[in-house]
């Protein structure tokens, strides 16, 4: 049964969205764990699924109501660009009003929610070829941003004081990884569902940091532990039939409890 379903189109597509996920994910979070900027995550990936019930309501598709919705709130906390206490009841307040709307949403809505409480969970092995191409150009996008924000993000994470002193731009940058991130988070619900998206943007990264001080080390090693949790979770859900986010969590988080143990040891 398992090399039956390794043969399937529809196994080779899930891999590859996986993949393509995971290595977003696994980078971006270098940047959000170094700002310790992790509940961001949560409130980004939880009002990415106001947008998609909002989407329901104007009867169009909820995956471009998730994603508007993540831009919205990853340029609201860029431009909050807070840090510490602040940052997170400035998060909380947005989020607690945010869901509150997602709940009207859904109550206006008069059909099935299917697709969007789908989101709450995930559906990888339901990713159609279509939806492969556009979370690839997302990941494309979010990588090449990346790329050319590199030198500067990591100054203003690490550092953000001497970053400041040194004329690095910091809200502006706040806006950039933000809005990065929202689109990081929504490639992610689509792997993981919106309760586990901290699975494959924080978990990975919290791993990689615990086992260098290198951030460029960091970095590969975080989009590697990413991909293996997703790769390894696909495939250990087509051998046994239990959720794909479930396999895919337990393996990204037994990585950082070994993480942990190892630079506690070292």
């Amino acid at each position: 049964m398992f090399t039956d379903l390794l043969a399937q189109h529809f196994v080779h597509t899930a891999l590859l969205a996986g993949a393509v996920v995971a290595v977003v994910s696994g980078a971006i979070g270098v940047f959000v764990v170094a700002r310790g900027a992790s509940f961001a995550v949560h409130a980004i990936s939880e009002l990415g699924f106001t947008g998609a019930a909002g989407a329901l309501v104007l009867g169009i598709d909820p995956v471009l109501g998730m994603i508007s919705g993540s831009l919205v709130v990853g340029l609201v906390l860029g431009l909050l660009s807070l840090r510490g206490r602040e940052r997170d009841s400035a998060i909380g307040a947005v989020l607690a009003f945010g869901l509150g709307v997602g709940v009207l949403f859904l109550s206006l809505y008069q059909g099935y929610a299917t697709e969007a409480t789908n989101l709450l969970f995930g559906s990888i092995v339901g990713v159609g070829d279509g939806q492969l191409r556009d979370l690839a150009i997302v990941a494309a996008i979010v990588v090449a941003g990346i790329a050319v924000l590199y030198r500067p993000l990591l100054f203003s994470s690490v550092d953000p004081e001497i970053a400041a002193a040194r004329g690095v731009p910091l809200r502006l940058l706040s806006v950039a990884i933000f809005l990065l991130l929202a689109l990081t988070t929504a490639e992610a619900i689509q792997v993981v569902g919106v309760l586990l998206v901290l699975t494959l943007v924080i978990t990975p990264a919290a791993a990689a940091q615990r086992l260098t001080g290198r951030p460029g080390v960091a970095l590969v090693l975080s989009v590697a532990i990413a991909l293996t949790a997703t790769e390894g979770g696909i495939l250990l859900s087509l051998a046994q039939p239990w959720p794909t986010s479930f396999f895919i969590s337990a393996i990204s988080f037994a990585v950082y409890l070994a993480a942990r143990i190892a630079s506690r040891s070292a």
